[in-house]
C-alpha cells in the first residue's frame, strides 16, 4: 500500500473523516490534506467539568480535562477518536484544531462547592494532556490546581510534559498534605522514534529529569510505560524501568498499545510511512495481541492484551519491576479526608 505523505512535526499523516462526520475534509489539488496545518485554539464554555468514569480499568472515578485535542500529536493516543463527536478528524484535527474550556476554574470551583459532592481523587488531563504546550499561554491547568489546594482535594495527574515543572511549588504545596500524584509517560528513551511517534513532545530523558525533579522535592511520581507497541518501543521497557527507579519514581505500570475506532487506520497509515518493512508483521503481533483483532474494547483486557505475547509482556515487565526495585506500596493513598469547602467573601463563617 501506498501511505499518505509525512507531515513534518505532526504526527497524522491525513485527516480522514470522523465515524459521525456531517461535513468532508477539505483536499488539495492531490486529493491529501492541506499540508501543514496551522494550531488552531478555541474557546468553549463548560457546562460542567466533573466527568464519572465508569471503567474498572482506570483507579480513579473522576477526571476533569481543560483541554479539547491535543498537540502533542502522539500518533498512537487513545483519545483521537473523541474528535469525532466535535465533527473533527480523529487525524490532524485531533493535534491542530484545539478547544480551551475557559470557564474550566470557575465551573471546578462551583462543582466541589456543591452540597452533594463527595470527596474523591479525581484525574486532571486524562483524555488528552493538561500541559499540552497551550497551557504555557492559558494556564488553565495551573489554576484548577490552586482551586483543589484550597478545597484540599486531591488529584493526580498524567503527563509527559516537562511544563509541570513550572508547577513544583502548588505540586510540593499538595504533597505535603497528601493531595497528589504524579505519573509520568515514557514511551522511549530514542530520540529518533520520539520524533516521529510523538512529535512535539519532551525528549525520554527530559521526562526522567521530570521524574528526578519532583521526587526531589518529595512529590511522590510514578512512570507509566505506553503505550507499548510491539516491535517497536516494547524492547525498551526494562531499560526505561531501571532508568525511572534511579530517577526517584516510586511506582511504575504499563498499559498496551489501544486502537479505538479511526485510530486503527491513523496508527497503520503510519506503520507503513515509517516502518514498511515492518509494518506487516507488527500489525500481525498486535493482532496475537488482541484476539485476532486490531484491538479488543472489552474491560480488563483493553490495557493488556491476551494470548501467549501479551501474558510474555507481562512477565517481563514484573521481572523488571522487581529487578529495579520498585516497591507496590511505595505511594501511600491519597487523603480525601481534608476536603473542605473555603469560606468566600460575604459568607457568613468568613465574619469570624
Amino acid at each position: 500500500m501506498q501511505p499518505p505523505a509525512m507531515i513534518r512535526g505532526r504526527g497524522a499523516t491525513q485527516n480522514a473523516e470522523g465515524r459521525f462526520a456531517i461535513n468532508r475534509i477539505e483536499l488539495d489539488a492531490d486529493g491529501q490534506p492541506l499540508r501543514h496545518p496551522q494550531t488552531e485554539i478555541r474557546s468553549e464554555q463548560a457546562k460542567r467539568l466533573i466527568n464519572r468514569i465508569t471503567s474498572p480499568d482506570v483507579p480513579s472515578n473522576l477526571s476533569i480535562n481543560p483541554y479539547r485535542g491535543c498537540e502533542h500529536g502522539c500518533v498512537y493516543c487513545f483519545a483521537r477518536p473523541s474528535h469525532s463527536y466535535l465533527d473533527l478528524s480523529p487525524g490532524l484535527d485531533f493535534e491542530t484544531k484545539l478547544t480551551a474550556k475557559t470557564n474550566a476554574v470557575e465551573c471546578f470551583a462551583r462543582e466541589l462547592s456543591k452540597p452533594g459532592y463527595r470527596c474523591e481523587s479525581i484525574s486532571l488531563g486524562i483524555n488528552t494532556d493538561a500541559y499540552q504546550p497551550m497551557e504555557r499561554q492559558l494556564g488553565l491547568t495551573r489554576q484548577l490546581l490552586e482551586v483543589a489546594l484550597a478545597f484540599n482535594q486531591p488529584m493526580s495527574i498524567i503527563t509527559k510534559s516537562t511544563l509541570i515543572l513550572r508547577d513544583a511549588d502548588l505540586l510540593e504545596a499538595m504533597a505535603r498534605r497528601r493531595l497528589i500524584h504524579i505519573a509520568v509517560s515514557i514511551t522511549t528513551l530514542d530520540s529518533e522514534l520520539k520524533r516521529i511517534l510523538e512529535p512535539r513532545t519532551a525528549a525520554g530523558d527530559a521526562r526522567l529529569r521530570v521524574v528526578r525533579e519532583l521526587s526531589g522535592r518529595d512529590i511522590p511520581v510514578s512512570v507509566m510505560v505506553a503505550p507499548v507497541i510491539p516491535l517497536i518501543n516494547d524492547k525498551e521497557m526494562e531499560l526505561i524501568l531501571m532508568a525511572a527507579a534511579e530517577a526517584g519514581a516510586k511506582d511504575a505500570s504499563y498499559i498496551l498499545l489501544r486502537l479505538p475506532h479511526e485510530l486503527q487506520q491513523i496508527f497503520v497509515d503510519w506503520l507503513y510511512q515509517h516502518f514498511p518493512q515492518r509494518a506487516g508483521h507488527v500489525i500481525k503481533r498486535i493482532e496475537d495481541m488482541r484476539g485476532g483483532r486490531l484491538y479488543q474494547s472489552e474491560f480488563g483486557e483493553r490495557m493488556r492484551g491476551s494470548g501467549i505475547f501479551a501474558e510474555l509482556l507481562t512477565q517481563r515487565f514484573n521481572l523488571a519491576y522487581r529487578k529495579a526495585g520498585f516497591d507496590p506500596a511505595g505511594i501511600p493513598p491519597l487523603d480525601c479526608s481534608q476536603f473542605k469547602v473555603p469560606s468566600q467573601p460575604g459568607d457568613q463563617l468568613s465574619l469570624l
